[in-house]
C-alpha cells in the first residue's frame, strides 16, 4: 500500500496527479480534511463542518458520472460560505433565528458539483456578510489560518481560513465591499472577484444585491480559474445575471496605474506593510509595461459612497423587516450597522443624487482603466482580534479602504499575494479592472506573480520609483492537439484551465493513421506509420510550463503526449496514440482532421 505524504495546503493539480495515478480516492480526501477539521475546531472556521453524512452523497454521485480526465473539479473538495445555498442545509448568515434549509443549491454551487467538484460544509463569516474583520459572528472569531491573535478578515473569513488550513482546495466567498479580497490578503491566498454579474447570485442571501458577487479563494489563480470555467454563465433567472466572456491570460493590459506617492497604512504592523509594498511596486515598475501615477481621490469618493451614503439603505431594505422582527437577535456590532440604513436622511433624492455622483465616477475610472489595470495595497494593515473588538467600526472601515470602492465603480479584481511583511505576516495587493476586462486583470497578475517569484523582490529598502530591467515571461511550451481539446469541443476548457492559448492551426507530416477510438465519448488518435500515411490537421496551443505536466499526466491510455511532426519537419509536443490502439479503431484518416470526421 502506497503511503500518501499529504501536503499541508491542498491544491487542484496536487489532487488531480493523485486520482489519475490511483493513488488516491475522493473518499481517502475526505477523511483527511475532516480530521483537519476537527483539529482546527477552536479556530472558528465551520458553521456546519464537514462531515461524511454530508459530504458521502456526493462521492457517490462521482462514481457514476463524470471522470478525473474530462472535468479539471473532478473530486476536488471545496467550502461555501455560510450565506450561499447548499441543498438540504442550513443557511444561517451567521445568525441562527435566520435560518432555513435550501430545497436546492444556489445556481454556483449547482453548476460546481455538477462539474464534479465535491461541496463539504457551510463556513463562518461576519454575521449577514456585514464586516471585513471575520470577528463578528455569534459562532466565534475565525482565527488566522498564520497567527492566531491576528483577524482573519472578513466577511468571508471561514472560507478564506479553510483554504489557507488545507481544509478544501477552494472555498466560495461573497463579495461586496471586499470581502472576497480582504480574507486572502490576510491569510496567504488568491481572492477572485470577477465583473458583477458575470457570476449568478441566485441563492445568495443579499447584503447590497445591487452590487454582491460571489467570489472564490483558492492557492494559485489557475485554480481560481478552473472553478470560474464552470461557475461562469447566464442564469436567465437572476435579474443580475450578465453573459461575459471567462477570462484569458494571453493579453496584457496596455499600461500598469500605481497611486501617486505612499498609499497611507495603519494598524501595528504599517511599517512593515509599506516596505512591503515598496518591494510589490518596484516589481510592477519592472515588470515591461507602461506606468502611469494616478490620484486615488474618485476611488475614495466613491467607497465614502458605499457606507457614507443611501447605499447602506439597500442592506435595509433586504434584513431590515429581520431586524425589527427579531429585536437582539443580530451581533451587536452588525445590528448596528444595519440600522444605518434606517436614517431619515436617505431619502428618495438622496439616492438619486448620489446615482447621479456615481455615474459620473464610473465615467471617470472607465475612462482612466481604458485597457489598464489598477495596482492598489489589498489592506494597508491589519489588527489584532482584542484591538477590534475594542474598537469595532474603525477598524473594519481601515479594512475597507482599498476595496469598497470595487463594485460601485462596476470593476473586477483579483487579490494575490506578494511575500511576506513580518513572519507569517502575508502582503497582498489587488489589481483591478474594469468590467469584462478580466483577460487584462489575470494576464498582469500572472505576470507579476511571475516576477515576484521568480527573485524580482528588490532589497528592503527599495524605493517605489526605482526601477529594474524586464523580466522574462513565464516559461511556456507549444502542444499540438487534435481531437477534444481543439477549439469548440468539449476539453477545450481544460486547455483553458491550464492557461493555454491557441496559436495557430497546423499540418502534421503525411506520416500518421488517424483513428476513431471505440471509447466514450469517442475520441481521435493519431498513429505514426513507419511507411506511408496521411497529413492531420491539427491545433497548436501554447501551454505554461507550470502546468504541462500535470495536463499530461491527466491523458488516459492509450494516448499520451510525444514528439509529433509537422509538416515542415518541425517537432512539437502533443497527442499521440499507441500502436495497439488500431485493433478496433476505425480508420477515419480520409477526413484529414477530427473536425471533419464528427461533421459527418
Amino acid at each position: 500500500m502506497t503511503t500518501i505524504e499529504w501536503p499541508s495546503r491542498l491544491t487542484a493539480q496536487w489532487l488531480r496527479e493523485q486520482y489519475i495515478a490511483r493513488l488516491l480516492k475522493p473518499a481517502d480526501v475526505i477523511a483527511e480534511i475532516i480530521r483537519r477539521a476537527e483539529a482546527d475546531a477552536e479556530m472558528n472556521i465551520w458553521i456546519t463542518p464537514p462531515s461524511m453524512a454530508l459530504i458521502e452523497p456526493y462521492l457517490d454521485r462521482l462514481t457514476a458520472t463524470i471522470t478525473p480526465e474530462s472535468s479539471p473539479l473532478w473530486g476536488i473538495p471545496f467550502a461555501v460560505k455560510d450565506n450561499i445555498d447548499l441543498e438540504g442545509v442550513p443557511t444561517t448568515a451567521a445568525c441562527a433565528e435566520f435560518s432555513y434549509t435550501p430545497g436546492a443549491s444556489a445556481v454556483v454551487v449547482q453548476r460546481l458539483i455538477n462539474a464534479g467538484a465535491i461541496p463539504i460544509g457551510k463556513t463562518n463569516l461576519d454575521q449577514f456578510a456585514t464586516g471585513l474583520v471575520g470577528t463578528r459572528s455569534p459562532y466565534g472569531e475565525t482565527h488566522n489560518a498564520l497567527r492566531s491573535e491576528l483577524i482573519s478578515g472578513g466577511s468571508s473569513s471561514g472560507s478564506a481560513v479553510s483554504v489557507a488550513r488545507g481544509q478544501a482546495v477552494f472555498a466560495l466567498g461573497t463579495d461586496t465591499a471586499g470581502s472576497g479580497r480582504v480574507p486572502a490578503a490576510l491569510n496567504g491566498l488568491v481572492g477572485y472577484k470577477p465583473t458583477l454579474g458575470a457570476w449568478p447570485t441566485k441563492g445568495v442571501v443579499p447584503a447590497c444585491a445591487s452590487l454582491d458577487c460571489v467570489t472564490v479563494f483558492a492557492h494559485n489563480l489557475d485554480d481560481a480559474l478552473a472553478v470560474d470555467l464552470s461557475a461562469r454563465g447566464l442564469e436567465e433567472t437572476d435579474p443580475w445575471s450578465r453573459e461575459i466572456a471567462h477570462p484569458f491570460t494571453d493579453k496584457l493590459p496596455a499600461g500598469v496605474c500605481l497611486p501617486k506617492g505612499t498609499p497611507a497604512f495603519y494598524g501595528p504592523f504599517a511599517d512593515q506593510y509599506e516596505r512591503a509594498w515598496a518591494k510589490a511596486v518596484a516589481v510592477v515598475e519592472a515588470m515591461g509595461l507602461p506606468v502611469a501615477y494616478v490620484e486615488l481621490d474618485l476611488f475614495a469618493e466613491a467607497a465614502a459612497i458605499l457606507y457614507g451614503g443611501p447605499w447602506v439603505a439597500e442592506r435595509w431594505a433586504d434584513l431590515g423587516p429581520f431586524i425589527e422582527n427579531h429585536p437582539g437577535t443580530a451581533f451587536p456590532v452588525t445590528e448596528q450597522v444595519l440600522r444605518t440604513g434606517a436614517s431619515p436622511d436617505y431619502t428618495a433624492a438622496a439616492v438619486f443624487q448620489a446615482a447621479h455622483k456615481l455615474q459620473a465616477l464610473k465615467r471617470e475610472a472607465k475612462h482612466l482603466l481604458k485597457d489598464a489595470v489598477l495596482f492598489l495595497p489589498t489592506c494597508g494593515g491589519t489588527w489584532t482580534r482584542d484591538e477590534v473588538r475594542a474598537n469595532p467600526i474603525s477598524t473594519n472601515s481601515d479594512m475597507g479602504r482599498y476595496t469598497n470602492h470595487c463594485n460601485l465603480l462596476d470593476l473586477c479584481a483579483v487579490a494575490v499575494q506578494a511575500g511576506d511583511a513580518d513572519t507569517d505576516l502575508p502582503f497582498g495587493v489587488t489589481l483591478f479592472g474594469t468590467a469584462e476586462s478580466e483577460s487584462f486583470l489575470c494576464s498582469a497578475a500572472k505576470q507579476f506573480k511571475s516576477a515576484f517569484d521568480g527573485g524580482l523582490q528588490p532589497a528592503d529598502d527599495v524605493k517605489p520609483t526605482e526601477t529594474r530591467s524586464s523580466v522574462e515571461a513565464p516559461a511556456t511550451t507549444l502542444v499540438a492537439v487534435c481531437g477534444l481539446h481543439m477549439r469548440g469541443f468539449p476539453l477545450e476548457k481544460q486547455m483553458i484551465a491550464c492557461g493555454a492559448s491557441f496559436v495557430r492551426e497546423a499540418e502534421s507530416a503525411a506520416k500518421y493513421r488517424l483513428v476513431r477510438l471505440p471509447t466514450t465519448p469517442a475520441k481521435p488518435g493519431m498513429i505514426k506509420q513507419k511507411h506511408g500515411g496521411s497529413a492531420v490537421t491539427l491545433e497548436i496551443w501554447e501551454m505554461p510550463i507550470a502546468s504541462f505536466g500535470g495536463f499530461a499526466a491527466s491523458i488516459p491510455a492509450p494516448l499520451g503526449i510525444g514528439k509529433v511532426e509537422l509538416s515542415d519537419g518541425t517537432e512539437v509536443p502533443g497527442f499521440i496514440c499507441e500502436a495497439y490502439a488500431e485493433l478496433g479503431a476505425e480508420d477515419i484518416s480520409a477526413y484529414g482532421s477530427w473536425r471533419n470526421a464528427v461533421a459527418q
